[in-house]
């Protein structure tokens, strides 16, 4: 069970990660971790989010500014939450 109904019901609500496209609203499956090498430290990650569709979009923006990047599936993330 997940979402409102499991929530109301004491348990705890699915987490859902939407992509991070302007307006989209799609199930993300992509993590794109990315940094801009002239103000973040050489540890400090970004993370988009992006479903199928603009997981190729984002990447190619980011990749454009020489930005260091890395995509892994939002399951990744999940597992990195859940053992934290």
């Amino acid at each position: 069970m997940s979402g409102v109904l499991s929530a109301s019901l004491g348990g705890s609500p699915a987490q859902r990660f939407e992509c991070s496209r302007a307006g989209c609203r799609e199930a993300a499956d992509s993590a794109i971790l990315w940094r801009n090498p002239k103000i973040h430290d050489p540890e400090r990650r970004k993370t988009w989010l992006a479903c199928g569709e603009h997981l190729e979009t984002l990447r190619e923006f980011l990749a454009a500014r020489d930005f260091p990047l890395e995509v892994r599936p939002v399951s990744d993330l999940e597992t990195k939450a859940d053992e934290a």
